[in-house]
C-alpha cells in the first residue's frame, strides 16, 4: 500500500478547520485561545475536552483522546485513514495525490466487492428456496429482520452452484476464486468451498461484504463452522463480525460485547442486545483491541467457563493491557459449562444477561487471580513472585491513572512499591498547563522539546553547526529527531507531530506538553527556543572538556582542541 505524502498531509491539516470540523459535531464553547466541550469519546459531566485551532490538535484530559482533523474523523465517524483524508481533501478542495489513490487500492478491488456482494445475494436467495435452511433459523428463533440486518443465507449442496450462478465469464470466476469463494482439488478442479450450509457474510467497517461463515446443518458434515480464507480484502484477525451491525443500530456505541460465535451475535442481536461482536475464530489479537475500544471505551468479553475460555481470556488482556488508556475498561464474563451466549439469552432474555453482564470481572481483578493463581502470598517469597510478574505487564500499560492504580494494587498484595523518580532538574524557561495547574520544573531539553512541539517552524531558526546532538542527556535524540522532521516538513504543526510518534514510548510525555500553554508571543518564544539550544551546545562543549581532561596522554590535536574549548569557556 502506497504511503500518502508528509507534506500532503501536512498542508492537508494546516488547510483545515479543526474547530469547525469538531464543532459540527460536538458543541464547542470558546475559552480564550482555545475551546472546550464535554468529551465525545468517554461520559463525563464536565468538560475537559479541548480542542486548540493554533496547534491543530484536540486533547481530553480525562480519556486522554487526542489527534489531529485526521484522527478526529477516525475515531469519531469511525472512517479508515485514507477515507478521512479523502474527507477533509473534499472539505478544502484539495486532490490526494493519484499515484497513492492508485496503488492504494487493489487493481481489482472494486470488482472483488461487487462478486461477493453477489455471493451474498445468491446465498439469501437460495435460502428463501431451501427448507431445512428456513428451519434452522426457524428453531434458533431468527426472524425475518434480523436475517435481512445480517444477510444471512445458504449454500446448497452442490460443487458448483454457485459457480454455475455467478461464474460465468472467466474473470468473475478468476474474482471468486481470489476472495475465497472456490476451492481446487489436485487435478485442479473447481468447485464451491460452501456446500450444504447456513452463511454469514462478514462486512467490513464500510458495510461491503468481504468474506463468508459457514455452519454446517448437519454436525457429522464435516467442521462445524468453515471460514473464508485470509485473501486481499481479508484479514480475521483485523476484524470483528457484527461490527458494521453494531454501527448502524447505535450512532453512539455504549459498550462493545465480544462473543466467539456468528450465532451468539446474531442470537444477542435478536434478544435487543445490539451491542454484539465476535472474533473470527481467532484469539483477540491487538488489531482487534485497537478496534473495539475505538469504538467504546467498555468492552465485555464473553468467554466459556473451562480452561480454554480463561485461556481465550487471558489472550485478550495481553492485548488490551498496552491499549488501556485513561477512561477504557474491559471485564470478563465467564458462562457456565455447556452455555454460550446464544443459550442464555434464550433462556433468561435480555434482562437476565444484561445481569450476568453487571456481575462481570473486572479485568484487573482477572489480571491478578489468573498471575497469583499458583502463588502464596503469605510468603515473601510468593510476593516476590507475583511482584515479578506483573512487572513487564504494568510496563506496557501507557501512562495515566490505571497504571498508576496498578502498581497501587501489586503495592498492597506484595508490599513492592514503584522506585522513586529522580529529583527534578533545575529551573529553565516556565511553561503552565493550560487546566491552570502548576508548571513542573523543566530541564533545558525538556523545554526545547516543548517550544519545538508547540511551534516546529521554530527548527528554520536554527543556524548550523549546533553540537548538542552528542550530548548525553535524555530527550536529546527525541530532540534532535523532532528537529529533522520539522526542517524535512516546513509545513508540519503540533497535531501532524505528535501523529508521527504515534505509538511509540515518547508519544506520552509528548501528548502532556502539547497539552500545556506556554507565555509570551511568537518572538520571545523563538529567542527561548535558540536560548535553550546555546545552552545545550555549552554543555556539550563542557562534556567534551571532562572527557579530553580524563583521557589523559592527549595527542596533537586533541591538545589544541582542549585549549580552543577551554578558551572558548572562559571567553
Amino acid at each position: 500500500m502506497a504511503r500518502i505524502p508528509d507534506a500532503f498531509i501536512d498542508d492537508l491539516l494546516a488547510r483545515s478547520d479543526l474547530v469547525e470540523i469538531i464543532g459540527s459535531r460536538v458543541p464547542l464553547k470558546r475559552q480564550g485561545r482555545e475551546y472546550s466541550a464535554r468529551c465525545p469519546f468517554h461520559d463525563e459531566r464536565s468538560p475537559s475536552f479541548t480542542v486548540s485551532p493554533t496547534k491543530q490538535f484536540y486533547h481530553c484530559f480525562g480519556c486522554g483522546a487526542h489527534g489531529t482533523a485526521i484522527s478526529f474523523l477516525m475515531n469519531y465517524d469511525r472512517l479508515e485513514f485514507i477515507d478521512a483524508v479523502e474527507e477533509l481533501a473534499k472539505r478544502v478542495g484539495m486532490e490526494v495525490p493519484k499515484d497513492t489513490q492508485v496503488r492504494n487500492e487493489n487493481p481489482d478491488g472494486k470488482d472483488q466487492y461487487a462478486a461477493l456482494d453477489a455471493a451474498a445475494r445468491f446465498f439469501q436467495k437460495q435460502l428463501e428456496s431451501s427448507d431445512k435452511a428456513r428451519s434452522y433459523f426457524d428453531r434458533r428463533g431468527v426472524d425475518a429482520e434480523n436475517r435481512a440486518r445480517f444477510m444471512l443465507g445458504y449454500a446448497p449442496d452442490s460443487f458448483d452452484g454457485l459457480k454455475n450462478a455467478l461464474g460465468t465469464d472467466e474473470r468473475r470466476l478468476a474474482l471468486l476464486e481470489k476472495t475465497g469463494m472456490f476451492s481446487r482439488s489436485d487435478s485442479g478442479r473447481v468447485y464451491d468451498k460452501f456446500r450444504d450450509r447456513v452463511m454469514f457474510p462478514i462486512h467490513d467497517r464500510r458495510g461491503r461484504v468481504i468474506a463468508f461463515g459457514g455452519r454446517v446443518l448437519d454436525k457429522e458434515d464435516g467442521p462445524k463452522y468453515l471460514n473464508s480464507p485470509e485473501t486481499p480484502l481479508f484479514h480475521k484477525g483485523r476484524e470483528l463480525y457484527g461490527l458494521w451491525q453494531v454501527r448502524q443500530a447505535h450512532a453512539k456505541i455504549p459498550r462493545l460485547i465480544v462473543v466467539e460465535g456468528y450465532m451468539d451475535v446474531v442470537a444477542l442481536f435478536q434478544y435487543g442486545i445490539t451491542q454484539a461482536v465476535a472474533t473470527l475464530g481467532t484469539a483477540t489479537t491487538p488489531d482487534h483491541a485497537e478496534l473495539l475500544f475505538r469504538n467504546a471505551a467498555d468492552v465485555y468479553f464473553c468467554f466459556d467457563g473451562d480452561r480454554a475460555g480463561r485461556g481465550a481470556a487471558w489472550k485478550a488482556v495481553e492485548s488490551i493491557l498496552p491499549r488501556m488508556r485513561d477512561g477504557r475498561q474491559a471485564f470478563f464474563l465467564f458462562l457456565p459449562e455447556g452455555e454460550d451466549p446464544d443459550s442464555i439469552v434464550r433462556q433468561e432474555g435480555s434482562a437476565g444477561f444484561d445481569a450476568r453482564l453487571n456481575e462481570a470481572t473486572s479485568l484487573s481483578e482477572f489480571f491478578f487471580n489468573e498471575l497469583s493463581r499458583d502463588v502464596n502470598l503469605n510468603s515473601l517469597e510468593g510476593k516476590a513472585r507475583l511482584a515479578e510478574r506483573v512487572k513487564p505487564y504494568i510496563a506496557n500499560i501507557p501512562d495515566g491513572a490505571f497504571r498508576d492504580l496498578m502498581q497501587q494494587r501489586v503495592t498492597e498484595l506484595t508490599g513492592v512499591g514503584a522506585r522513586a523518580e529522580p529529583a527534578p532538574a533545575a529551573r529553565t524557561p516556565s511553561m503552565r498547563p493550560s487546566r491552570g495547574s502548576p508548571a513542573p520544573k523543566q530541564s533545558l531539553v525538556r523545554a526545547a522539546i516543548s517550544f519545538l512541539l508547540l511551534d516546529p517552524s521554530l527548527a528554520r531558526a536554527m543556524e548550523p553547526p549546533y553540537l548538542f546532538g552528542v550530548l548525553r542527556q535524555p530527550g536529546i535524540p527525541l530532540l534532535v529527531e523532532m528537529i529533522a522532521i520539522a526542517q524535512e516538513r516546513p509545513g508540519i504543526g503540533t497535531g501532524a507531530m505528535l501523529e508521527h510518534f504515534e505509538g511509540r514510548e515518547e508519544e506520552a510525555a509528548l501528548r502532556k506538553l502539547a497539552a500545556m500553554d506556554l507565555p509570551g508571543d511568537a518572538s520571545t518564544r523563538k529567542e527561548e527556543f535558540l536560548d535553550a539550544l546555546r545552552q545545550l551546545d555549552k554543555q556539550t562543549r563542557m562534556q567534551r572538556i571532562e572527557e579530553l581532561q580524563l583521557k589523559g596522554n592527549l595527542g596533537d590535536l586533541e591538545k589544541a582542541e582542549l585549549r580552543d574549548l577551554l578558551n572558548s569557556r572562559n571567553r
